[in-house]
């Protein structure tokens, strides 16, 4: 059966250049080359994982999943449509649009231009050089993928996505004001805990968040400290979740929806468990100071 095999790459929209070279190699440490309007981050030997668009819109443009070959590209698209998904092949200047050998375009039930594709661009030639000094790497080898992604969807989600070759389920269920309850699903595509996420409420932009894992500890922490002294604004201090054991904080990109970046997570658990908070951190608002930079762990009463 085809399937997806990881989160290749991601593009979004970005009205400001200048504001995410400096966020992007500076705190997180990508590698960042330009190419007309598009800025490409890389965090490995791809050409790159994540592009920016000279955009107004400040969000999301597109997720593309890879599968492994031409023919797996060919079954998934047979298996699209006979699950009733409409979806088109990607022209052969798109496809070198995206460094990639072919794709496929649809759309997710939540409006997320969604693009299946094989073949990326790799440069085994060019060493991965990091926008600042890390001492490891970002984890997205042996078919990781890039990292996870937070979107906003509709009803019918979990269905599209088990077409792609997902699966999961509800990992928390998170109360919130007026007696309601949120309960995210969380999937998975390969050794990564899970590389999609939704149902977490309303949300103004397509991408809640983007989450990149590091291999060493001291990078993840490194960039929280750069964040702070950059006066970046800190939407959840540092802290560990407990679906995946990630040690990780966020902040506000410069295009507002937000970045993860972590270390340590966990391989998806064989049963189902659910959980109704993380371990310890990730606070909104009680461990962040009143510019909202991150001052600790959370030391609210459990």
């Amino acid at each position: 059966m085809s399937q997806v095999t990881e989160l290749g790459y991601v593009g979004f929209g970005i009205s400001d250049p200048g504001k995410w070279k400096e966020y992007a190699t500076g705190v997180i440490g990508a590698e960042w080359h330009e190419a007309g309007d598009v800025a490409y981050l890389r965090l490995d030997l791809w050409h790159h994982r994540i592009a920016l668009h000279k955009d107004a819109s400040d969000d999301l443009l597109y997720v593309g999943w890879r599968v492994s070959d031409e023919p797996a590209l060919q079954a998934m698209a047979e298996r699209l449509r006979a699950g009733g998904i409409a979806c088109t092949a990607g022209t052969p200047a798109e496809a070198a649009s995206r460094r990639v050998l072919g794709l496929l375009k649809l759309e997710s039930p939540g409006g997320i231009p969604t693009e299946i594709f094989y073949g990326p661009e790799v440069h085994a030639h060019r060493p991965f050089h990091p926008g600042r000094p890390l001492f490891g790497r970002f984890r997205t080898g042996d078919a990781l993928g890039l990292g996870h992604i937070v979107l906003r969807e509709d009803g019918g989600a979990e269905s599209f996505y088990h077409l792609l070759g997902l699966r999961g389920t509800v990992q928390y269920k998170v109360q919130l004001p007026g007696g309601l309850v949120a309960t995210p699903l969380f999937m998975h595509c390969n050794e990564r805990q899970h590389s999609l996420a939704f149902g977490l409420g309303p949300m103004p932009k397509r991408c809640h968040h983007l989450m990149l894992e590091y291999t060493h500890m001291p990078d993840m922490g490194m960039a929280s400290e750069i964040a702070r002294q950059r006066h970046v604004r800190f939407s959840m201090a540092i802290g560990t979740h407990a679906n995946d054991g990630a040690l990780s904080f966020y902040t506000e990109s410069p295009s507002g929806w937000q970045v993860e970046l972590g270390w340590g997570v966990q391989p998806p658990s064989t049963h189902v468990e659910y959980y109704t908070e993380d371990v310890w951190g990730h606070g909104v608002g009680a461990n962040l100071d009143e510019a909202g930079y991150g001052i600790g762990p959370d030391t609210r009463s459990r």
